[in-house]
């Protein structure tokens, strides 16, 4: 791993890896022992042209506590494309910084970092692909149930970057995968058709459709996310007339499985995509799945900064 922009160039093991290493570091915060400073003396960017919370936070707090130092740059310190390039934006940070986590619009941007830094990339958020998001709701379901071959995980909603970067991490995991969204809002048909090839050769299964009960039916996740994400604003008003029908109630999880869990990456528009009594009732995996960002990314962080110091982590 050079870089991470998508996870359509990592292996079934490269994600396993990422996992172990991402269990052995959240016990051993929780038993209050220090992660090790496998990366002091690496100092990693945030480019961020969108605004965040989590993606923020726990990128800071992973860096912190691996030994690195963090540095935050907003749009107006920057002007990405617009005040300079970004070849130039890249290769001026390479020679700062060991890393990059870049959170923007157009995910051309995101590659074009890539092909003129010198140093690892990381994809904190584009339009098209959300990777450590993807990453962390597999991991949190692997933390839950132990293991993915064969289960069901229902996505309901826009068929958006983080339906992209979930399809593309369950297909590799052995995981059946059904995609519920209203008619034209459905994932890029050219993502959909590799992951459908690819979740073939593992066992798995990934399935459009557009009746969210019939995607949900005994499924052991039901997942959804926001309607209308940034920068579709203008969009709110007729969207949601569009959406009202795939909103995750409990009359839509009382047809998943008893045992099903709810999950959603935040921020949510409570009485929207999802019900207050399913965001935070029993069955609901959320700030669970927000605070696994943090270990995850730790993990990605220590693959993609610190290699020369990796070790094979075991759980």
């Amino acid at each position: 791993m050079d870089h991470l922009l998508t996870l359509d160039g990592l292996s079934g093991s490269d994600i396993e890896r990422i996992f172990n290493q991402a269990r052995t570091m959240k016990r051993a915060r929780a038993a209050g022992q220090p992660t090790k400073p496998l990366l002091a003396g690496k100092t990693v960017a945030l480019l961020f042209e969108k605004p965040s919370l989590r993606t923020r936070v726990s990128f800071e707090v992973a860096a912190r506590e691996l030994g690195a130092t963090s540095l935050y740059l907003s749009p107006q310190e920057v002007g990405l494309g617009t005040r300079e390039s970004v070849a130039d934006v890249a290769r001026v940070l390479s020679g700062y910084v060991h890393a990059v986590v870049l959170r923007t619009f157009s995910h051309a941007t995101v590659e074009e970092f890539a092909r003129c830094a010198s140093i690892p990339v990381i994809n904190g958020l584009t339009d098209a692909h959300h990777p450590c998001q993807g990453l962390t709701d597999l991991y949190t379901i692997t933390e839950h149930f132990g293991s993915l071959d064969g289960r069901v995980l229902a996505y309901v909603g826009d068929g958006n970057n983080v339906a992209h970067s979930l399809i593309q991490a369950a297909a590799k995991r052995g995981m059946r995968v059904r995609i519920a969204t209203p008619p034209g809002f459905e994932p890029d048909a050219g993502l959909l058709a590799l992951a459908q090839a690819e979740a073939v050769t593992v066992g798995a299964q990934v399935m459009l459709m557009h009746d969210p009960f019939a995607a949900v039916d005994g499924a052991d996740v039901v997942y959804t996310d926001v309607w209308t994400s940034m920068g579709q604003e203008s969009e709110a008003n007729s969207r949601r007339a569009v959406f009202a029908p795939y909103q995750v109630n409990a009359s839509l999880v009382a047809h998943a499985a008893p045992h099903a869990i709810v999950m959603h990456p935040l921020p949510a528009h409570r009485g929207q995509e999802v019900t207050d009594d399913v965001l935070d009732g029993p069955q609901s995996r959320v700030f669970i799945q927000a605070e696994n960002r943090l270990h995850v990314q730790k993990a990605i962080l220590r693959e993609l900064v610190g290699m020369e110091e990796r070790v094979t982590l075991t759980a």
